[in-house]
C-alpha cells in the first residue's frame, strides 16, 4: 500500500449541526409529533388557590361534553408511588420535580397545581371540557412573599456539593476597618424558561400493561425512565423513554413535571395512547422557573485595590416539596482572592410552583450581584474595573485552596479590551453621548464550573467503513450530537461524513441529565472508552491473522486513521475496517465503554471563564436602554466546534440581555398565581433588542479534561446582566441593583 496523507481531524472544525437540516425542513420529530394510532388527547385543570384542600370536584359537565373519554381526579386516579426528587440525597435516581403525589392527594400546594386531567378524542374537546370542571376548595393561609418569610429562613444542608455557610477569617471586621468599601443589596426577579417547544408527553402502554413507551420533551430520558418505572411498579427495562429532538430546555425540561406521570396514568386508565401538550400558560403555571434572589455583596479593599473582605450572602425561595437551593454564591468562591471571606445562602419555603434550575442556576444571578459590586468598588477607588480584577486574581482557588486546572481570564481580558477598544472608554459617567443618547461601556466576568459526570456509550464499526455511536444523551439545539460525531470520527480515524451519533433514547447506554454543561466531556469520555474497546477487538482480529500486514503488532504499535488500522512505524502497512470485517465475514464490531471523573476533579479547581464587554445607548429623555455592542471572549478549554460553540455563547448572551432588561415573571402575591403567563406579556428579547454579538475564544486545552474541553452552554448567560448594568451606570450615573433595568428605574 502507498503512504497516506492524514487529513486534519474533525475536532476543532466548524461543522454545521447534524440535526440542523432535519429541523429547518420540518423532518425532525418532536415528542408531540410521533405517529401513534388511536391516540387520545389530554388537558390539565389547574388549581386556583395556593394552599388548601379540595372539598368537592364536580366533573359531570365535563364528562358529558362532546368527545370526552375520561376525567381523572384524585377520586378515580390509579395509585402512583412516591419517587425521589431530582437533587435529593436519595441514593436512587430522581427526576421528579416535586414530592407531591399529583392526583393521589386532595391537598393543594400551589396555585397552578394540576387537580384533574381531561381526556378526549381531540385536543379542542379536551381543552373545552377542562373549563367545565368545577372545584370547591377549603383554602388555607398560604406563604407567598419571600420578604415576609425571611425570619423563618433555613440553611440548606448543602448547595451542590459545597457548604451553604462558609467563613474564612473575619470578613465583617475587615469590612468595618476598610479604607474603601461597598456594601449593597442586589435583587433578581423570578424568571421562566420559555423554550420554543412546549412541554409534551405521549404515553403508550402495552396490552398487558407490563411495558410502557413514552415520548417526552425531556433533558433526562434515563431519569424519566427510572421515575416512571418506580411510580407505576414496572421493571426499568420495560419502560422506554424517547426524546430524540427537544426544542430547547434551558433546565426547564431537566425534571419530570406533573403532566408526565399524569399522562401515563391517564393512558393506563383509558387503555389507549394519550398525548398531553401544555399550553404556554400551562407551562408558566405548572413548570417552575428560576427563583428570585436577594443578595448582599460587600467588598473591602486596601489602598492598592487588594480585597481585604468579600461577603456574599442572601436568600432564595423554594418549596417544602422540592427544596432546590440556587447556588448564587458559587462565583464568589472561585473568582477573587481575599484573606477574609463570608458566603452564606438561606432558603425561604413558600407555597409556590416548585422552582428549578435555569441556565447557569446560581452562577447567573450570582455573577450579576458580584460583578456589579466589583464595578462599584472600581468606581469608588478610581481604578479601571479590568485592572481591579487583575489585582485580585488568585493563584489558587480561594476557597478550595487547590491549583486551577486551567485559568486564562487575564488573557481573555487583554484580548477583549483590545478587540472592543476599551481604552477609548470614558471612566466618568455621563461623559459619552451621541445627541440625546448617553453611551456607556461596562465589563464583567463570566464563570461556570467544568463538570464531568458518569456516562456510558456503545460504538459500532460497520463493514462498509461507517460507524455509529449511541448514548442516552440529549440534543436540545446546542450542538452536542455534532460534537460527539466529531469526537467519534477522530477516535476511529474516519471522516465526519462516515459517522453518526444516536441519542435521546433510554434503550441506549446511560447518560446524565443534559445540564451543567457536562455532556460534551462526560459523554465524550464514554465514547472514547467505547471506541478503545472496539479498536482493541479489531486489533485482536488482525494481530493474529496471517493474512494481515499487522500480524504480530502490539496495540500501542498501531494507529487508527483514514478508515482503518495502520502501523505507526510504517504508514504503508495496514488495512481498512472494510477489508478486515469482510475477510472475517463480520457485519460489524461493537465496543462499549464507561467513563467517570477521575481523581483530578478532587485535586484541581476546574472552571470556565469569560471576559464580557458591553456598550449601551440610553435615551436621556425616555430612559430606554439599547445594547449596541457586545463582545464575549471565552476561556473554555479546547473548542470542539467553533460554529456550534459560538452559537451557544450568542444564545446565552441574548438570554442575559433579556435577564438584564426585559424578563420578569410577575406574581399576584395575594393568590400566588403568575399574571403574565404568555409570550405577549413575559418579555423575551426580540431581534431589535439584540445587537451584533462578537465572539472570540482562546481555544487553550485543559490538560485534565477529556478532549481538553469544557462545556459552553451554561457560561454564556453568566456575567451578562452585570456587564449591561455596569454599562448603564457608565452611561447614566445611575446604579440599578434590582433587575430588570426598566426605563422607570432610570427616569
Amino acid at each position: 500500500m502507498s503512504a497516506r496523507i492524514v487529513k486534519p481531524g474533525a475536532i476543532g472544525q466548524p461543522f454545521s449541526r447534524v440535526d440542523g437540516r432535519l429541523k429547518v425542513t420540518g423532518k425532525a420529530t418532536f415528542a408531540a409529533e410521533y405517529k401513534v394510532e388511536n391516540v387520545a388527547h389530554g388537558a390539565l385543570v389547574f388549581s386556583q388557590i395556593a394552599r388548601g384542600k379540595i372539598k368537592n370536584i364536580e366533573t359531570s359537565a365535563a364528562r358529558n361534553a362532546p368527545g370526552v373519554i375520561l376525567v381523572l381526579t384524585h377520586e378515580n386516579a390509579p395509585e402512583m408511588k412516591k419517587t425521589p426528587v431530582f437533587g435529593s440525597d436519595s441514593e436512587e435516581m430522581g427526576a421528579a420535580s416535586s414530592s407531591i403525589l399529583y392526583l393521589n392527594t386532595d391537598e393543594v400546594y400551589f396555585n397552578g397545581q394540576p387537580v384533574a386531567v381531561v381526556v378526549a378524542e381531540t385536543l379542542e374537546q379536551a381543552e373545552h371540557a377542562a373549563t367545565l370542571v368545577a372545584v370547591e376548595y377549603e383554602e388555607k393561609q398560604a406563604k407567598l412573599i419571600l420578604q415576609a418569610e425571611k425570619p423563618d429562613a433555613v440553611l440548606p444542608e448543602h448547595i451542590p456539593g459545597e457548604p451553604s455557610d462558609l467563613k474564612q477569617g473575619d470578613a465583617e471586621g475587615a469590612l468595618a476597618e476598610a479604607l474603601y468599601k461597598v456594601d449593597n443589596i442586589y435583587t433578581t426577579p423570578p424568571f421562566n424558561h420559555n423554550a420554543i417547544e412546549l412541554h409534551a408527553t405521549l404515553a403508550e402502554w402495552s396490552e398487558d400493561e407490563k411495558s410502557l413507551t413514552v415520548y417526552d420533551s425531556t433533558q433526562y430520558v434515563i431519569g424519566v425512565q427510572e421515575m416512571l418505572a418506580k411510580k407505576f411498579s414496572l421493571r426499568k427495562e420495560n419502560v422506554r423513554v424517547i426524546g430524540s429532538f427537544v426544542g430547547g430546555g434551558f433546565g426547564g425540561k431537566g425534571n419530570a413535571w406533573a403532566h408526565v406521570s399524569l399522562t401515563v396514568a391517564a393512558a393506563k386508565v383509558v387503555k389507549r395512547p394519550v398525548k398531553l401538550v401544555l399550553s404556554r400558560e400551562g407551562v408558566h403555571l405548572s413548570v417552575g422557573g428560576r427563583t428570585p434572589t436577594e443578595q448582599r455583596v460587600a467588598l473591602a479593599a486596601n489602598d492598592v485595590g487588594k480585597l481585604t473582605a468579600l461577603i456574599h450572602t442572601g436568600f432564595t425561595q423554594t418549596t417544602e416539596h422540592n427544596n432546590f437551593a440556587e447556588q448564587f454564591t458559587f462565583p464568589a468562591r472561585h473568582l477573587y482572592k481575599s484573606e477574609n471571606i463570608w458566603l452564606r445562602q438561606e432558603m425561604v419555603h413558600l407555597d409556590i410552583v416548585p422552582n428549578t434550575f435555569m441556565r447557569a442556576p446560581g452562577e447567573s444571578p450570582g455573577t450579576f450581584a458580584l460583578e456589579s459590586a466589583i464595578d462599584e468598588l472600581a468606581h469608588e477607588m478610581g481604578i479601571d474595573p479590568i485592572e481591579l480584577r487583575a489585582r485580585n486574581e488568585p493563584d489558587r482557588d480561594p476557597v478550595k485552596d487547590l491549583p486551577f486546572s486551567m485559568r486564562n481570564i487575564k488573557e481573555a481580558y487583554r484580548v477583549g479590551a483590545e478587540m472592543f477598544g476599551w481604552s477609548k472608554r470614558h471612566a466618568a459617567p455621563r461623559t459619552m453621548r451621541d445627541g440625546r443618547f448617553l453611551i456607556g461601556c461596562g465589563v464583567a466576568t463570566a464563570f461556570y464550573p467544568a463538570y464531568q459526570f458518569p456516562a456510558a456509550a456503545r460504538v459500532e464499526i460497520h463493514a462498509d467503513g461507517t460507524a455509529i455511536a449511541q448514548s442516552a444523551m440529549h440534543e436540545m439545539g446546542m450542538g452536542s450530537a455534532t460534537a460527539q460525531a466529531q469526537n467519534l470520527a477522530d477516535e476511529l480515524g474516519l471522516s465526519f461524513e462516515q459517522v453518526r451519533f444516536e441519542y435521546g433514547d433510554s434503550n441506549f447506554p446511560y447518560a446524565p441529565v443534559a445540564g451543567g454543561s457536562n455532556s460534551t466531556i462526560s459523554v465524550g469520555a464514554a465514547v472514547k472508552a467505547a471506541c478503545d474497546d472496539a479498536k482493541k477487538k479489531i486489533h485482536g482480529l488482525v494481530g493474529e491473522d496471517d493474512a494481515s500486514p499487522l500480524k504480530g503488532t502490539r496495540f500501542d504499535e498501531v494507529e487508527f486513521r483514514e478508515g482503518g488500522i495502520y502501523r505507526r512505524d510504517d504508514a504503508t502497512k495496514g488495512e481498512t475496517f472494510h477489508a478486515i470485517l469482510r475477510r472475517f465475514e463480520e457485519d460489524k464490531i461493537e465496543g462499549e465503554g464507561e467513563a467517570a471523573p477521575g481523581a483530578e476533579s478532587e485535586k484541581y479547581s476546574m472552571g470556565s471563564y469569560g471576559a464580557l464587554f458591553c456598550e449601551v445607548r440610553v435615551d436621556e429623555e425616555t430612559g430606554e436602554v439599547r445594547v449596541s455592542r457586545f463582545l464575549g471572549v471565552y476561556d473554555c478549554g479546547k473548542i470542539i466546534n467553533p460554529k456550534t460553540a459560538s452559537s451557544q455563547w450568542r444564545g446565552g448572551i441574548t438570554m442575559g440581555i433579556g435577564m438584564a432588561l426585559t424578563e420578569e415573571a410577575l406574581f399576584d402575591v395575594r393568590k400566588g398565581r403568575i399574571v403574565n403567563p404568555s409570550l405577549a406579556e413575559y418579555h423575551l428579547p426580540v431581534n431589535l433588542d439584540v445587537p451584533n454579538i462578537e465572539i472570540h475564544f482562546l481555544d487553550i486545552p485543559d490538560p485534565l479534561t477529556p478532549m481538553g474541553a469544557h462545556g459552553v452552554g451554561e457560561i454564556g448567560i453568566t456575567g451578562v446582566a452585570a456587564a449591561v448594568a455596569n454599562a448603564v451606570f457608565n452611561a447614566t450615573g445611575k446604579r440599578i441593583r434590582d433587575l430588570p433595568i426598566t426605563l422607570d428605574k432610570l427616569l
